[in-house]
């Protein structure tokens, strides 16, 4: 649950999914479990609930004309449902990813992505989720462009960056809020690098905080280390980014529902 302020995210999907023993081969990777392993996907929000989390983010985010074809439309709505009916009353977040890999923003259609994003945000709109989470953007202007599309909607938005340029999360970030944006995160960085991309969103008017991924293997946070000892070593990163004046927590790859229960107990100081 929310605890002093502190609003819990859910964990990844994806990876989840992996863990759980489903293959999830690219480009469609965690949407082939929509239609192959619907089942494990209610799971998989069921145990983040168990956890503490208040928002929940459908798993939407490969559900987009380019990867999955005539067939998206159908897999968004179905996500959007799933997510709906295992977390009951908490948040339902519509996921809007970049059209392309999360890693290689030259790879971005920068403004050529409108439309998809305007349609995939106006079907989640439409499925009523609660927020739409434009999530783990590598690229300014298409982050930005998602977020117009989104907050045309009229749903709340969120943005969440994925800063792997030097300089572009300040600019990216601001951008976004004077768009509509009402809150800012990064997400699907290492945890142990994640503090001070945290600490740069501070002073943006607008709640902030950081869902970061559990690093490398040897940094002992996840990837099949113990899952406590796991936990309570994301537990003490998120704290740092707490002190740092955020206020939303969660996961992304590689992290877990153990993750999501250490965040539960935070409370900023």
């Amino acid at each position: 649950m929310s605890a002093g302020g502190v609003v819990v995210l859910d964990g990844p999907m994806g990876t989840e999914l992996t863990r759980r023993g489903v293959a999830l081969p690219l480009p469609a990777w965690s949407a082939l479990a929509l239609d192959h392993a619907p089942k494990l996907v209610a799971a998989v929000h069921r145990d983040y609930v168990a956890a503490g989390a208040t928002v929940h983010t459908a798993n939407t985010f490969r559900t987009k004309r380019r990867t999955l074809g005539a067939r998206w439309e159908v897999l968004a709505r179905r996500a959007v449902r799933i997510a709906r009916e295992s977390v009951g009353g908490l948040r339902v977040a519509g996921s809007i990813a970049p059209l392309e890999d999360c890693y290689r923003p030259e790879l971005s259609p920068g403004l050529a992505s409108r439309q998809e994003h305007r349609e995939l945000a106006r079907v989640l709109a439409d499925e009523g989720v609660d927020l739409l989470l434009c999530e783990t953007f590598p690229d300014a202007l298409e982050a930005l462009v998602a977020v117009e599309e989104a907050v045309q909607t009229g749903v709340e938005t969120w943005v969440s960056l994925l800063p792997t340029q030097p300089g572009m999360l300040g600019d990216a970030s601001r951008a976004c809020v004077a768009a509509g944006a009402r809150a800012v995160l990064v997400n699907c960085v290492a945890a142990r690098d994640t503090l001070p991309f945290v600490a740069e969103l501070a002073g943006l008017g607008v709640p902030f905080g950081a869902y970061a991924n559990a690093g490398d293997e040897a940094a002992g946070i996840g990837w099949g280390a113990d899952a406590e000892t796991g936990a309570r070593a994301y537990e003490a990163l998120a704290r740092s980014w707490l002190d740092a004046g955020a206020t939303l927590v969660g996961g992304c790859c590689g992290t877990g529902p153990a993750h999501i229960a250490r965040l539960s107990r935070l409370r900023p100081q």
